[in-house]
């Protein structure tokens, strides 16, 4: 089993951060975030829209480095991020009802 998470977090990092700071993933997002300092991190729409734009950040870093993911393509990634919008919004109208 250790070697499958060894292989698995190996191909997602290459995703997240081929050529980079293997870190970096969490760095940018943490960065974006920061500009927000008054975010309920409580809140379940914002730990959504997080999600969210840790998939933008994959894609964003997928296209910039123009290699091939060896897990979730830029294709998943923009569905990833389809999925997490819908979220959001049924989130957000739960809250105003």
């Amino acid at each position: 089993k250790c070697i499958k998470e060894i292989e698995l977090h190996s191909n997602k990092n290459y995703d997240y951060a081929a050529g980079g700071d293997p870190l970096g993933n969490c760095k940018r997002v943490a960065n974006i975030l920061s500009m927000y300092p008054g975010l309920d991190n409580s809140d379940a729409a914002i730990v959504t829209a997080i999600w969210m734009l840790k998939q933008l950040d994959a894609y964003l870093w997928l296209k910039s480095n123009k290699h091939e993911a060896k897990t979730e393509g830029t294709g998943t990634r923009i569905r990833d991020i389809s999925v997490y919008a819908k979220l959001i919004e049924m989130l957000d109208e739960e809250e105003e009802d």
